[in-house]
């Protein structure tokens, strides 16, 4: 009962560990003591040469084992390294911060500006929003050009090429 205990209290905290099975490309196999195995979609930190890698959970494949996705290279990365889940989901950041920018999936910038501080802060998998969330009116997307504006205006949110020469 008490092996029970502690070993919620560290799910609760996210501060489970297991260690790397085997890599194999960007999937690595990791396996958790007892009790403590992380649930699906749940981000998994390592070290990987001084670099923190993202590992997402996938599948659970049975003896306290799990399958993850690497979000980075795995090069170097060996069998017997130390990972600790976080006990959250990969999260981005949102809001008027991010307008502009360019993120990899973990939310990190990759257009060498500023680091993005926001109040916020977004799983990457959720649910798509309700119906009536939605925008039901269709806008026009005004393009600068005035043939295209009037001739054939295209609605804003679709998908559409426009092509020059």
């Amino acid at each position: 009962m008490a092996k029970d205990t502690k070993a919620k209290s560290k799910k609760a905290e996210g501060k489970a560990t297991g260690k790397i099975l085997q890599v194999l490309g960007a999937v690595v196999d990791v396996q958790f003591e007892e009790g403590e195995v992380p649930e699906i979609l749940s981000a998994l930190h390592t070290d990987n040469n001084g670099q923190t890698l993202v590992l997402e959970v996938a599948q659970h494949l049975g003896e306290n084992t799990v399958r993850t996705i690497a979000m980075d290279m795995t090069d170097g990365l060996v069998r017997g390294v130390d990972v600790v889940d976080t006990g959250a989901p990969i999260a981005v950041p949102v809001g008027p911060e991010t307008l502009g920018r360019i993120f990899d999936v973990i939310g990190q910038p990759i257009d060498e500006g500023a680091e993005v501080t926001t109040k916020e802060y977004w799983p990457i998998h959720r649910e798509a929003p309700a119906f009536k969330e939605q925008a039901t009116e269709t806008e026009i997307l005004v393009t600068g050009i005035k043939v295209v504006d009037l001739l054939c205006p295209y609605a804003k949110g679709g998908k559409i090429g426009l092509f020059g020469g």
